[in-house]
């Protein structure tokens, strides 16, 4: 993707049937912008990242997320934040697509 540039994240979005699907819109040394895209029924399962926070923003769709042993609702418009080292996941509990942006700083 050409700089700078105005786009649509939805646009990129890139959906698999066996597994979450994933894009990157932008990377660098310091940032990784990505998608994960989820048909309905699939998760990111709890994982966690040494030396890297993540934000994500949810696009589309609903769900849970999962952050410390909490189940979170998700929506359209909501923001989680998990600080590095923190386990985190996301499964798609609705019936429609589940589109979320992810930033992970620094880049892995």
């Amino acid at each position: 993707m050409d700089h700078p540039t105005t786009f649509r994240p939805e646009e990129h979005a890139v959906y698999n049937a066996e597994k979450m699907g994933k894009s990157t819109l932008f990377s660098s040394e310091r940032i990784l912008v990505g998608l994960n895209a989820f048909e309905p029924g699939q998760e990111h399962k709890l994982h966690a990242h040494e030396g890297m926070d993540k934000v994500y923003q949810v696009l589309e769709g609903e769900g849970l997320f999962t952050l410390e042993g909490q189940e979170l609702p998700m929506s359209a418009g909501v923001m989680l934040i998990a600080p590095e080292g923190v386990p985190h996941g996301i499964r798609n509990t609705g019936s429609q697509r589940l589109l979320v942006l992810a930033i992970l700083a620094p880049a892995p």
